[in-house]
């Protein structure tokens, strides 16, 4: 409990739920399976629960019973959980296509590419990592290339190989690197 308070995790679940709402309203009515009303909602979920991924008092976490980084790769993990399942629960409410696989591959990733923010950054600045990913592979013309396949993995199908093996490798290296260094100060 204390530790949920002192990452302000119920700010960021009402800020996830929020942007959520927000991000469902102004998209919907876009397209049956456009990938990137999906790709926007799971950004702007990720994002807003991105909120609580530093603390409030060095000295707090440096007197814990318990060691940070299993903590820390478990609110990691409850990012791209809680991510996933709001984008699971509004795609099935409504008459969108949801594959699993993609779903699963795009929130680790996004969450993973928070963590890295937070790493880099600190939890203030952790969103700008995934949002500007998102942002920059929206523009990019859809060529057939890896490198291509890489820098979208977002918008790839299921199947995508460089595409699994990019959210894979954010999601693993994004959830160790701020579960061992922590964010930012």
């Amino acid at each position: 409990m204390l530790y949920a308070r002192s990452r302000q995790v119920p700010a960021s679940l009402a800020a996830a739920l929020l942007a959520t709402v927000a991000t469902w309203s102004l998209t919907r009515g876009a397209g049956s399976g456009d990938p990137r009303t999906q790709v926007l909602l799971l950004t702007s979920v990720v994002a807003a629960a991105t909120v609580g991924l530093s603390g409030q008092d060095r000295a707090l976490d440096r007197t814990a019973a318990i060691r940070w980084a299993p903590r820390r790769a478990a609110h990691v993990l409850l990012i791209g959980v809680l991510a996933g399942a709001v984008l699971l629960a509004l795609l099935a409410a409504g008459d969108e296509p949801v594959r699993a696989g993609t779903l699963l591959r795009n929130s680790a990733g996004s969450a993973g590419l928070a963590a890295i923010g937070a790493a880099l950054w600190g939890g203030r600045y952790a969103w700008a990592l995934p949002f500007g990913w998102c942002a920059v592979a929206l523009f990019l013309p859809p060529t057939g290339g890896v490198a291509a396949q890489v820098a979208t993995w977002l918008f790839q199908p299921s199947g995508t190989t460089a595409a699994a093996g990019t959210a894979v490798a954010l999601a693993a290296g994004g959830g160790l690197l701020y579960a061992l260094a922590g964010p930012r100060r």
